[in-house]
């Protein structure tokens, strides 16, 4: 079986409430997170999970409040030599503007989708504006979408689960690495969601769903899932990580 190495790759970051990533917790806290795109070293393909966004905000006070770089889509993959143009494989947690902004960069990758994804880009509910279609019609014209319904393999090592957690389409990623497999959430969280507070706890709550959310008990019990297939749990915009060490 062929084992990876993930690189988070800090593309953009996000200013708002806590309670955005933490249903009925920490509302009213001022938090920043990282966004990433993720580089998975290893096997005969070049494969990134997301792409982050198109013109991230890099300033001093969002570095140090996050812990780490903010790259450019360029720069970014240039730090493991790569280009656009190198990637052949994009794998998306799900069509949110900030998971997708540079995928018209990638001309030569195929991009793997989930269904109601695609659905929900082109129509989304008015609550739901993170869709935006614009970032994904010149890879659509190009050909180059690939959907993926359910626990489907990308490439040895690396398969997606459907986790509609945060959205209909939402795909979590497992990557064999040497410490086991690693989760890539197909849902915005942090690790406070998978690790909560002693005070959470103590209402046996095991988990914090997703502040945004399709249901919130589905929500729940979907994390929980992922919690116990995975032996490295990766947050989709966890702070932790931005400092770019390979994992693991």
């Amino acid at each position: 079986m062929t084992q990876y190495r993930i690189h988070p790759i800090v593309m953009g970051t996000k200013q708002f409430d806590k309670g955005m990533m933490t249903y009925q917790h920490d509302y009213g806290t001022p938090y920043i997170i990282p966004i990433y795109c993720w580089y998975l070293e290893g096997g005969d393909r070049t494969i990134l999970v997301d792409t982050g966004e198109m013109h991230p905000v890099q300033s001093d006070d969002r570095e140090q409040a996050i812990g780490g770089r903010i790259y450019t889509f360029e720069a970014g993959l240039a730090r493991h030599n790569l280009t656009p143009e190198s990637i052949d494989t994009v794998i998306h947690t799900h069509l949110h503007n900030d998971h997708c902004e540079n995928d018209y960069k990638c001309t030569n990758a195929e991009i793997f989708v989930h269904p109601k994804e695609l659905e929900h880009i082109h129509d989304p509910h008015p609550l739901d504006f993170r869709y935006v279609a614009d970032y994904i019609e010149d890879v659509e014209e190009n050909g180059q979408i690939r959907l993926v319904e359910g626990d489907t393999e990308i490439a040895e090592g690396i398969r997606v689960l459907h986790t509609p957690a945060h959205t209909e389409g939402g795909l979590t990623v497992i990557v064999e690495t040497a410490g086991g497999k690693a989760a890539i959430t197909g849902f915005c969280v942090i690790n406070d969601n998978f690790f909560p507070p002693k005070q959470v706890r103590a209402m046996e709550m095991e988990v914090i769903p997703p502040g945004t959310h399709v249901n919130v008990y589905d929500a729940y019990d979907i994390m929980i899932e992922v919690k116990e297939v995975a032996d490295i749990l990766l947050p989709l915009h966890e702070p932790a990580f931005a400092d770019g060490k390979p994992i693991p």
